[in-house]
């Protein structure tokens, strides 16, 4: 199978140096060709209009709140997330975060079964303001629903969101 690896996917804000480079091409076996994100930063991460996101693997969501939300929660003090093995639908009331300043209730941006909660998080919520999308995401969940994703905003989307909220 030959796999090629394409830094070019989706992606619009790459730095001139990267614009130059080909994709690379690994010859497995020459019946096939499959094309696949090498990094975290390439995939789809879609987006809630209250401020999660999800970005999926597989069968398995990651979930998190957004740098917006974040920001504007201020320094997160206390991070309530749902428990493994909890079933959620999309958009449920999953949870809640505290901050110095507010209080935000955590939405489930797709239906699922908990598969994991991030125990750093609830030991030291501010990883949620210092890296939403990587330390600080808050759990995983096994989508039963993977159509649901159709209906969540991508990056555009929720940007154009934001503006239009005069966020």
């Amino acid at each position: 199978m030959a796999v090629c690896v394409s830094v070019f996917h989706k992606c619009r804000r790459l730095p001139s140096t990267l614009l130059n480079l080909r994709p690379l091409v690994l010859n497995l076996n020459a019946q096939s060709t499959r094309t696949f994100c090498t990094t975290k930063a390439l995939a789809a991460r879609k987006y809630t209009e209250q401020h999660e996101w999800v970005d999926v693997q597989g069968t398995i969501g990651t979930v998190g709140v957004t740098d917006y939300a974040q920001n504007a929660l201020g320094d997160v003090v206390f991070a309530q997330l749902p428990e493994p093995d909890s079933e959620l639908n999309q958009m449920d009331d999953c949870g809640a975060l505290e901050s110095v300043k507010a209080a935000s209730e955590l939405y489930s941006p797709v239906s699922g079964t908990v598969t994991e909660k991030n125990k750093d998080v609830e030991e030291t919520p501010a990883l949620i303001n210092q890296s939403p999308y990587e330390k600080g995401w808050l759990f995983k969940i096994k989508l039963s629903k993977p159509e649901e994703l159709d209906a969540l905003l991508d990056e555009a989307g929720y940007e154009n969101h934001l503006k239009n909220t005069g966020h």
